[in-house]
This record gives structure tokens, C-alpha cells and sequence, in this order.
């Protein structure tokens, strides 16, 4: 069994703290590994949340450091101190409204950021092999908006699809992925690349699609829906995303890329309804209208029509499936939000202070 200390970047952020969750808890016995430590390493921005990792505070094999990957002394002192010979890299800034409003700490976190990680990356994995071990592996996450956007009957998205990015956080995001390419080809650096369509589960920020039209069905608020409702996205439920990169990390090949989809396409406004029913039938006390709750809103600029992933090869190559149907996934999802509403009232209440506190 292949023993894996652990650079968990972003790991106190919606996908993050889910793959933190799931290596301390599921990988092991699922994926046939030790792992002895988890250093999480995460700035705690608005979308970082210790209360996110609350259960794993009794297991000492995990280790939170708040601090930001751009700080390359601190990068380099947790990869020594912790004989990490494995980094998976989530930490980015994602909103893709956010990034449109402040471009620039999207470029500074998602490229120099990477850059950075990447760099210290080299010299350590450089000393280990001058001490004689060559164990060590780079996983870099990112998502399928690198690609652009499809018309209704193309096909989907694969590891070849040329990029195209429309926005200031998927420009980002494909500039951090050709340096993750670069450093494999210029310094060896065994780094495997995912992509992944949209997730949606336990512990993702209120502003996100999901979480935030839970809330609002809850408490009977209007659902905004950008356009007419009928930008399409694949949709993969979390867990099933930690299973693909843990995969990736453990079996991917060096240099390669591998595409992590839920296989579910679906157009927004479907979603939206989903959701709706899915409240209703755990609350129903509520009994939502659709017809009364949603509204349509102008749409957002360089608003993608269509994502759609085709993630076969890691299917052929690793073994990975996602085990979630759309209709599990959302059960799931709704009955954590309902049943963890003091967490979503914690994110709020923080938010809120911090946006007091810049005003």
C-alpha cells in the first residue's frame, strides 16, 4: 500500500474540504492507501470555513496551516517539515461573477499562486531525488471552463479540445494549467491535470447555484435565473469528484490530463425546478411553487451556453465512475443543507462581517 503524506491547497474551501473528508475517511479502504498526513493549507478567504472540517479536529493525522500559496518560504517549510510527496492543488478563486467584478485576484491566485506552488514543488521533488526517492506527485485541479462554450449539438468537451476561455477566471485558470504542462515538460515534474464540470454537494458557499436557491426556497425568496434559463452544465456530485482526483493522483499518467464529468447534463432552469421538488418532498410543510419563486434576470457578460465533459478516458484508464445519479446526488445535497442550517447561518453571519469590515 502506496503511504502518501499530503498538501491538501484549498482545503478548507467547498471541494476541498470535501476531499479532506473523504481522504481521512473513505480513501483508504476504497483506493487500496495509507495516508499518514494531510497539511491543509488555505488563506481562509471569504469562501474558506474551518467550521467546514470540525469533525476531523480529533484525527491527528490532519493538519491545518492558514496561510496562502504565493508565499513560497511557507510552501517550502511545510513540503520539508512534513515529507510531503504528494501536493493536491485546489486553491483558486472560482466565482466566475467575482472574477468579472475583480480580475485581478484571480490572476494573482490562480496563476502566480500556481506558479509558485509549482516552483517550490521543483525543488523539493529535486531533493528528494538527490536523497534517493522518487515518490513524489502533483496533482493540479481545474475545471472544464478552460474549454469555452459548445453550441447545442457539439460534442462534448475532451482532454483535446482546444482551450478557449471566455472570462476572467476560466483565462485564469487555463494560464495555471499550461504552467502545470510547462513544468512537466521543462523540469520533469510529475504532474497529472483534471478538469472537472460543475459540483454540488455538502459544504459548498451560499453564493453558489445550489446552496443559494436551497435558502431561498426555504425561506420563500424569488430564484433568480440568469437569461431563459437554458445554459447547460454537466453536473457532478463532490464525493464522486474527490474519488476521480485521489484516482488521478495515485494511478494518472505524468503529463496527462484527464476530464472528471457526472455524465448528468442539464439546463439551468431544470436544475432550478429540481431543487424545488427536492425541498418540497423533505419539507412538506413548504410546499413550494416554481411558478411564484422563479424570476429571470439579465444575464451575466460572457455568459457560457453550454459545458458538457467527456470523461471517458479516465473511465478506460483508471477505473472511475461516478456513483451518483443527478436524482441520489440531489437528495443528499438538500438533506445536508437541511439538516446543517446552523453551518450555512455561521457562513453568512462571517460574510456579512467581512464585507463590513472593507466598506
Amino acid at each position: 500500500m502506496e503511504d502518501k503524506r499530503i498538501l491538501v491547497t484549498g482545503g478548507a474551501g467547498f471541494i476541498g474540504s470535501n476531499l479532506v473528508h473523504y481522504l481521512l475517511g473513505k480513501a483508504e479502504k476504497e483506493l487500496g492507501m495509507t495516508i499518514s498526513r494531510v497539511v491543509n493549507l488555505d488563506k481562509l478567504t471569504y469562501a474558506g470555513n474551518r467550521s467546514s472540517l470540525v469533525k476531523l479536529e480529533s484525527d491527528l493525522r490532519h493538519v491545518f496551516v492558514q496561510g496562502d500559496i504565493q508565499n513560497s518560504e511557507l510552501v517550502a517549510y511545510l513540503l520539508r517539515e512534513h515529507g510531503i510527496n504528494a501536493i493536491m492543488h485546489l486553491a483558486a478563486e472560482s466565482h466566475v461573477d467575482r472574477s468579472i467584478d475583480s480580475p485581478e485576484e484571480f490572476i494573482m491566485t490562480n496563476f502566480v499562486g500556481t506558479f509558485r506552488l509549482l516552483d517550490a514543488a521543483r525543488i523539493h521533488h529535486k531533493e528528494r531525488l538527490a536523497a534517493g526517492v522518487d515518490d513524489f506527485r502533483f496533482l493540479h485541479v481545474s475545471t472544464d471552463e478552460v474549454y469555452g462554450s459548445l453550441g447545442p449539438h457539439d460534442p462534448a468537451f475532451s482532454e483535446t479540445t482546444p482551450y478557449s476561455p471566455n472570462s476572467p477566471y476560466s483565462a485564469s485558470k487555463a494560464g495555471s494549467d499550461h504552467l502545470a504542462r510547462a513544468y512537466v515538460h521543462t523540469f520533469q515534474l510529475p504532474v497529472v491535470t483534471t478538469n472537472c464540470s460543475n459540483n454540488y454537494g455538502p459544504f459548498q458557499f451560499p453564493e453558489k447555484l445550489m446552496p443559494l436557491m436551497i435558502q431561498k426556497v426555504l425561506r420563500g425568496e424569488k430564484l433568480p435565473v440568469y437569461g431563459d434559463g437554458s445554459n447547460v452544465r454537466d453536473w457532478l456530485y463532490v464525493e464522486d469528484h474527490c474519488r476521480g482526483l485521489t484516482l488521478a493522483m495515485l494511478r494518472g499518467k505524468v503529463g496527462e490530463t484527464y476530464n472528471i464529468g457526472g455524465k448528468c447534463e442539464m439546463k439551468n432552469i431544470d436544475v432550478v425546478h429540481a431543487l424545488i421538488a427536492a425541498v418540497n418532498a423533505e419539507r412538506s410543510d413548504l410546499k413550494r411553487d416554481a411558478k411564484e419563486l422563479i424570476t429571470f434576470v439579465k444575464d451575466r457578460p460572457g455568459h457560457d451556453r453550454r459545458y458538457a465533459i467527456d470523461c471517458s478516458k479516465i473511465g478506460h484508464e483508471l477505473g472511475w465512475e461516478p456513483l451518483e445519479t443527478f436524482d441520489s446526488g440531489m437528495r443528499k445535497t438538500v438533506r445536508w443543507y437541511l439538516d446543517n442550517e446552523a453551518w450555512i447561518g455561521e457562513i453568512e453571519r462571517k460574510y456579512q462581517l467581512q464585507r463590513l469590515g472593507q466598506s
